[in-house]
């Protein structure tokens, strides 16, 4: 069975294990092809804009990956379930602005540096669109 550890000492020729690896091969392009189209804007050689919630969520997330704080961690201090931030940090959830200032607040990050580090990612993501490389920027502080 494709899938499945064959059982100890059987033997499995060539072509029935070249088949069960092209089986499992387009078994996983189909499962990334639709994650990809579940998720708009997340594939490497996306061409979609990005949605807010998604930029916010992984900002939020490397913040907390940052300071070594786990999920359960950061729910219980913001009283929402870990189930939940994990669904915003993924994007997948349109958390309120109240939220969103929970989890800042939560893990140190003030809100305009959010909306900044957003507003940064969202500019670099339309310079990769529209030009096919990573625009370099520099700022004066």
């Amino acid at each position: 069975m494709v899938g499945m550890e064959p059982e100890q000492g059987r033997v499995i020729d060539f072509a029935t294990a070249a088949k069960a690896a092209r089986v499992t091969a387009a078994n996983a392009a189909r499962a990334t092809a639709a994650n990809a189209a579940r998720t708009p804007g997340r594939g490497a050689d996306s061409t979609e804009p990005r949605l807010l919630r998604q930029i916010y969520g992984e900002i939020l997330r490397d913040e907390r990956r940052d300071q070594d704080r786990s999920l359960e961690d950061v729910a219980r201090t913001v009283g929402m379930s870990k189930q939940y931030l994990s669904e915003v940090e993924r994007g997948r959830k349109e958390a309120s602005s109240e939220m969103l200032r929970s989890v800042c607040d939560a893990l140190e990050l003030p809100m305009d540096q959010l909306l900044a580090r957003g507003i940064r990612r969202m500019t670099a993501h339309r310079t990769l669109r529209t030009t096919g490389h990573a625009g370099v920027e520099l700022c004066a502080a």
